[in-house]
């Protein structure tokens, strides 16, 4: 495979990933960034470790869905991630959820 088979390959790749994760991203409650890849899970939990005076970062999920170009099953019941990096974990917004203004339920 040339250089050039292999980077296309890779764009068809990445954009067959992102239309799975368009897709997808509304049956989640978090996005998860670690320094390796990026997830989305319905639970997230961060631990903070210091082992050796170093710090660290154990964080378990479930649920979850794999940023993954290269992994087939991306779609996993549990995943658990050491690392020396940041973590960043933001709950998606869920716009479908909220209610109407102006409705009933507002007081």
């Amino acid at each position: 495979m040339s250089a050039e088979d292999l980077e296309k390959y890779e764009t068809e790749m990445e954009l067959q990933l992102y239309k799975e994760y368009r897709d997808i991203v509304g049956q989640f409650t978090y996005v998860v960034e670690t320094e390796r890849r990026f997830y989305l899970a319905n639970a997230v939990d961060v631990q903070v470790r210091n082992s050796d005076s170093e710090v660290y970062f154990e964080v378990a999920m479930s649920d979850a869905w794999v940023w993954d170009m290269y992994r087939p099953a991306r779609f996993v019941k549990n995943v658990r991630v050491i690392t020396f990096k940041d973590v960043n974990v933001e709950e998606l917004d869920k716009p479908d959820l909220r209610l109407p203004e102006g409705g009933p339920f507002d007081s």
